[in-house]
């Protein structure tokens, strides 16, 4: 059997969707603060003395870079790898929000 004939074809990198994940990230971090959570990454809560949104767009902001650089160096398995790792967290805050939601009603 030929290797390329077991080889599954590789998702499309979308630019797009990284942004709107990006954007989803930084929402829904901003309410989970809101709601009582705290940051998970050491070195983001720790940018977050000078505020969180300030902190989260600094951060996005170098993301945004790297991520553009990637496709600047034809790695876009990088950035298919980053949306499937930022729908996981936006997953994550979401669940995180909803569960301090429901332990203070």
């Amino acid at each position: 059997m030929m290797l390329t004939a077991i080889r599954r074809e590789f998702p499309e990198p979308s630019l797009s969707v990284f942004f709107a994940l990006q954007a989803l990230d930084v929402l829904t971090t901003l309410l989970g603060l809101r709601a009582g959570a705290h940051e998970g990454s050491l070195f983001i809560s720790k940018l977050m003395q000078m505020g969180p949104l300030p902190a989260l767009l600094l951060v996005k902001a170098f993301a945004s870079v790297l991520v553009v650089t990637a496709f600047g160096f034809k790695k876009s398995r990088v950035v298919v790898f980053l949306n499937f790792w930022f729908a996981a967290v936006v997953t994550w805050n979401l669940g995180i929000i909803l569960t301090a939601l429901f332990s203070a009603a």
